[in-house]
């Protein structure tokens, strides 16, 4: 047979404590270089509408993030 799932944290963040502590250890890791999280584009925010050509063309790869 064949279903679809849907890929949620809910169950483990229900109460915005846990969200909260989890989010905490998650940024943790994350600022000590534990993590590296690449940025393959930027785009000022005032380029939002290049950014989302962009998108959409294709022209991107992995993380694009706006800046303000």
């Amino acid at each position: 047979s064949l279903f679809l799932t849907r890929p949620t944290l809910y169950t483990y963040t229900a109460k915005r404590s846990d969200l909260l502590f989890m989010a905490e250890e998650l940024f943790a890791v994350v600022m000590s270089g534990q993590v590296k999280i690449e940025i393959n584009q930027t785009y000022a925010l005032k380029d939002a509408a290049q950014a989302h050509a962009d998108l959409t063309a294709r022209k991107t790869t992995g993380s694009t993030i706006l800046l303000p």
